[in-house]
């Protein structure tokens, strides 16, 4: 089929190569000429594994493209709405800026039987908004909501847990689910379940799980700080939950807590859409998710204040981690540099090493001293501080050999991914996230 892409950013990128590696014609559109540049050279703006390569194929095949003229999406059978919807910058509800002058700019060039697919993460209610501009020109509206995981973008477009779709009542919205079925022809035979639903159902569905995901982190690190006052230990209570087939094992590891571009943003503008709705109590749990996940990066830096004789200042600090999660270069939103930024605006003399977000941390935040190299970084630290679970930190640094490259063996786990007994024994005074 011949698909159009609207926004190749994060999303809107992965999309086009993954739906170019299914055979696809795709035409991806971005209003920055920089970015169509770089992704026309077949090389990602951004971290993500398996990106490149796909990019690369779908370019040297001939089925991927990318321009700035929207003009060229003319002839798409389908279109997909891949533009961002960041925080107003009054508040937490989501700016439709960028979806809105989206749908604007391609209506001219719809024609009758395509179907336009909103990918973007929205309020609910803003499908129906939009239906009628669209139906006007005898295309389908439909929303198809994204549920990637950074760092695993590339196979959870193409191996999803789940399609969901979005039409309207009617003989056009079976047929825009067809169509969807046979893009994502795939997947659904497969086994791949795909849902067909209302605008509404589609739109609370990706924010349902993202607030789902967010409570249950914030649930084990709301347990941790119960073990802090108590001497327990949250892994082991993690561990003995999460055997309980209703409650499961994922997702409960306590910690520094969660961040990224998406997660954070994302609940805040659900609870702010449920207050327009007149319906805040149903979500009003999802303020004190977000401020026990802003507390515990709070107890991170007390840890390391602590762990230092009850001051940082002028004290040499290595901080394992930038990005927000591994697998990625995302910093935004990130609990580990934040927590890297906290410790210098103490005082600290703050080096921070990742292997793939130092360019995107040091432009956010140049104050910090940064090191390329794990062991370099590690040279003379007087504390040493985990916030990205990276396998260069977590599975390959042997507590010994890092013992012999700092100056004091002074640990804060605050992903909680280590054995503490290990460290001990290598003669590290290690301190974790709710745990004794």
């Amino acid at each position: 089929m011949r698909i159009s892409v609207i926004g190749c950013g994060y999303l809107g990128a992965v999309h086009a190569a993954a739906m170019a590696s299914l055979g696809h014609e795709v035409i991806g559109i971005d209003v920055d000429p920089g970015k169509v540049a770089t992704l026309s050279a077949g090389t990602a703006p951004f971290f993500e594994p398996g990106l490149e390569d796909l990019l690369r194929a779908g370019i040297e095949s001939g089925r991927l493209r990318f321009t700035t003229d929207i003009a060229e999406a003319a002839g798409a059978d389908v279109h997909f709405i891949a533009v961002g919807t960041p925080s107003q910058r009054d508040g937490d509800a989501a700016d439709l800026t960028y979806v809105d002058a989206a749908i604007a700019a391609l209506l001219p060039h719809l024609a009758p039987g395509q179907v336009v697919a909103g990918k973007s993460t929205v309020p609910v209610g803003t499908a129906a908004r939009l239906a009628a501009s669209v139906h006007a020109t005898g295309a389908t509206l439909v929303w198809n909501p994204e549920f990637l995981r950074e760092g695993w973008a590339v196979k959870d477009t193409l191996e999803p847990d789940r399609l969901v779709v979005g039409v309207p009542d009617g003989e056009a919205g079976a047929a825009a689910a067809d169509t969807l079925r046979e893009v994502f022809r795939a997947a659904v035979d497969a086994g791949i379940p795909f849902l067909v639903t209302d605008y509404a159902t589609s739109e609370l569905v990706k924010v349902a799980a993202n607030a789902f995901l967010a409570t249950k982190i914030s649930f084990i690190n709301a347990m941790a700080e119960i073990a802090e006052v108590t001497g327990a230990d949250v892994t082991q209570l993690s561990d003995a939950i999460g055997y309980d087939g209703r409650i499961g094992r994922r997702y409960l590891g306590s910690g520094i807590g969660f961040g990224g571009g998406c997660l954070p943003k994302d609940i805040r503008a659900f609870a702010a859409r449920a207050e327009e709705l007149g319906r805040a109590e149903s979500v009003s749990f999802l303020r004190e998710v977000d401020a026990i996940n802003l507390r515990r990066r709070d107890r991170a830096v007390q840890l390391v204040t602590e762990a230092l004789g009850g001051a940082v200042f002028d004290r040499r600090i290595t901080v394992l981690g930038a990005a927000f999660k591994p697998h990625s270069d995302d910093v935004r939103d990130s609990p580990a540099l934040d927590v890297a930024v906290r410790l210098h605006g103490l005082g600290a003399q703050v080096t921070v090493t990742d292997p793939e977000a130092i360019p995107n941390a040091r432009r956010l935040h140049p104050q910090l001293t940064y090191i390329d190299d794990r062991d370099d970084a590690l040279t003379g630290a007087e504390a040493v501080v985990l916030v990205t679970e990276w396998d260069q930190y977590r599975r390959e640094l042997d507590p010994v050999h890092a013992g012999s490259l700092v100056r004091d063996r002074v640990v804060v786990d605050g992903r909680n991914a280590w054995d503490a007994a290990q460290w001990r024994a290598a003669g590290w005074t290690y301190y974790g996230m709710g745990r004794p």
